[in-house]
């Protein structure tokens, strides 16, 4: 019997018919494994992309760098 063919005949069972058939093709599934591995999103895959060689600015190299911006975006 194709797959198609079982499928026609499936819905041509009762409604409790089709859960009984739904629980026990379920039981007879193997348990889900999950993998022990991150999952690999956007955000993930941006971690680090940022990275330099170079130390990070200090607070005050960082608010120069803000007054030179706003000095600039306002002339």
């Amino acid at each position: 019997m194709t797959l198609h063919e079982l499928q026609d005949q499936a819905l041509k069972l009762s409604v409790e018919e089709r859960r009984q058939l739904i629980n026990a093709l379920t039981r007879s599934l193997p348990p889900k494994t999950y993998s022990a591995a991150k999952p690999k999103g956007l955000a993930a895959s941006l971690i680090g992309i940022a990275k330099t060689d170079t130390p990070p600015p200090t607070d005050e190299e960082v608010k120069a760098l803000l007054n030179e911006r706003l000095v600039q975006k306002y002339l």
